[in-house]
């Protein structure tokens, strides 16, 4: 079984543009993040897949496996699908480019869903971590994520799922983390499909999946990672680093 990780690298972020070039302790943070997937060993092949000049050449003058993308995407999967397209590889694991510091134990824990899977009926395993505090349930920045008994996901909300009208019921409530593993197959299956009705609704990518027959496998892990979303972030993961 081939696992390769996929980098999906855009300059351009709302919140902090061009923040995969910030500096972190001496490297861009997107090379923060392409070495530490290489570190794991968990990988045949690492890629950074970019849609800036930028990135590209530093990740390739740096001897780097870097693809540029050939059309603009709305989405990590799109941007993963048409890259890998054209790559042998059965497993492809989907690394957030803005996460230097990986999760080495939950991506092991995800690569062993397939691992286990002899039967080939699982088609992308992902991350889900509780959450208990109110605001956390509430803010539709969170993606909340339900599953069956099997741990397979029923539905991805902004909204609070569930809704908890039985207050004598235990609820555990469960923030979906967007790092992927796909059997290559359902991720090409995604490419080719359109934007799907509940997706567009919800801005959720994980739901196009369900939309068209795929089983998502959830595995709980109890690792926040540390990200870099603001400058403010930055500067927490310039500390974590020195520590």
């Amino acid at each position: 079984m081939k696992i390769i990780a996929m980098i999906p690298a855009r300059y351009s972020a709302s919140r902090f543009p061009g923040k995969l070039m910030k500096d972190l302790g001496g490297k861009p943070v997107i090379l923060r993040t392409y070495e530490a997937a290489l570190h794991t060993n968990l990988f045949d092949d690492v890629y950074i897949v970019t849609d800036s000049d930028v990135i590209f050449k530093t990740i390739d003058n740096l001897g780097g496996k870097a693809i540029m993308s050939k059309t603009a995407h709305e989405c990590g999967s799109d941007r993963i699908a048409e890259a890998v397209e054209n790559i042998e590889a059965d497993i492809v694991i989907n690394v957030q480019g803005d996460e230097p510091f990986i999760d080495e134990v939950s991506l092991t824990k995800l690569i062993d869903v397939f691992k286990k899977d002899t039967k080939k009926e699982i088609d992308l395993a992902s991350l889900k971590v509780q959450i208990t505090n109110k605001e956390d349930i509430e803010n539709p920045n969170n993606v909340k994520v339900i599953t069956d008994v099997d741990n397979l996901a029923i539905y991805f909300s902004r909204s609070v799922i569930p809704f908890h009208r039985d207050k004598d019921v235990n609820v555990k409530y469960y923030k979906h983390k967007g790092v992927y593993a796909f059997r290559k197959q359902a991720l090409l299956d995604f490419y080719k499909t359109p934007m799907t009705p509940l997706e567009a609704a919800e801005k959720i990518e994980a739901i196009r999946y369900q939309e068209i027959g795929k089983k998502i496998k959830m595995v709980e892990t109890d690792v926040e990672a540390v990200g870099i979303d603001t400058p403010e972030d930055l500067e927490k993961a310039i500390q974590f680093l020195k520590s």
